[in-house]
């Protein structure tokens, strides 16, 4: 089969990090042809979705101790080909937010592949539809109490009705611009009107969970199904537990309730064709749902000595077969 990746500039992933390159290497790994591609590299002609597509080989990462070691010249590109993306059998859209005007063009253009060839990870309109923020609040049962507002007085009174808050911006990632809130902060007001560029753009408060201290899971699940979890709790005087800021990852279980959430995610994903997802929780409540390229595949399989990467390729084989006849 053929995989063709839409990722960042691959000279600037971490091979020893990257879920994008872990998924990679277990399609080269397991006889699949991988093909790469930047999202200002696609096109339409004659109604059909086209992209510049490079033939990609790998040297797999070696695991060293506890990290993953790869090789200077990890990677060899070929020459790089216009060609539809419905020759591919599988594409991944696995850019990094924000998701910005040309990202949602971008989702418009893989719009344009017929899915009866092709199958698109994730669907493009589920990309539109699952802002990372704002997919959690149809499960209200399972997240914290939160807000979305761009309002000082709605902002202030949530958070002093809780005793402290933690506001996110709407299209963030990787921890950037989450920042802790009390009332009594004498800087409340210059935060919010920094954050939500002076009331022009909501952003999203939740009540703090004291249990963030012993760290934010990410949940990683194929087709509506957990297949793995990893912890990552904040180091030093960080409150963020995202390894992009510095937090260290750790071995975790999946508890009843993590399940529980889990389940209840699911039918939406499902619908969605959000198919390789990893949702955040703390404590018992579900605080994000990551779907434009959620991360942690390398540390549950360090930590877990497993392969995930290989487990989503066979996914899309037997889903590609089953489509087939």
């Amino acid at each position: 089969m053929k995989f063709a990746f839409i990722i960042d500039p691959i000279a600037r992933l971490d091979p020893g990090h990257d879920t994008s390159v872990a998924i990679m290497e277990a399609a080269q790994g397991l006889g699949h042809e991988v093909y790469v591609t930047e999202a200002n590299q696609l096109g339409v002609v004659a109604g059909r979705a086209h992209s510049w597509l490079q033939l990609v080989t790998m040297k797999p990462v070696v695991q060293v101790g506890n990290s993953w070691q790869s090789a200077p010249d990890w990677y060899q590109l070929a020459q790089r080909q216009w060609q539809p993306l419905e020759e591919m059998d599988a594409v991944f859209m696995r850019t990094d937010p924000p998701v910005t005007v040309p990202y949602l063009y971008v989702t418009y253009i893989l719009d344009c592949i017929d899915k009866s060839k092709t199958q698109v990870i994730n669907s493009p309109i589920g990309l539109r539809t699952a802002n990372e923020k704002m997919y959690a609040l149809q499960f209200a049962d399972a997240i914290p109490e939160t807000i979305v507002s761009a309002d000082k007085q709605v902002i202030r009174e949530a958070v002093e009705r809780w005793g402290a808050g933690v506001l996110k911006p709407l299209g963030g990632k990787a921890g950037e611009g989450i920042l802790f809130l009390e009332g009594s902060d004498r800087n409340f007001n210059s935060i919010i009107e920094v954050s939500t560029h002076q009331g022009k753009e909501p952003v999203m408060v939740q009540t703090y969970l004291p249990a963030a201290k012993a760290g934010d899971k990410r949940v990683v699940m194929l087709n509506g199904e957990p297949i793995g979890a990893v912890n990552r709790v904040p180091t030093g005087k960080e409150f963020r537990g995202n390894m992009a800021v510095g937090g260290r990852s750790e071995k975790t279980e999946l508890t009843a309730r993590d399940l529980e959430i889990c389940q209840q995610v699911a039918p939406a994903l499902r619908r969605d064709g959000l198919i390789f997802v990893g949702i955040d929780i703390i404590g018992d409540y579900l605080t994000e749902v990551n779907v434009t390229s959620p991360t942690g595949i390398r540390e549950i399989d360090r930590l877990d000595g497993v392969r995930l990467g290989n487990q989503v390729v066979k996914w899309v084989v037997e889903s590609a077969q089953a489509q087939s006849q």
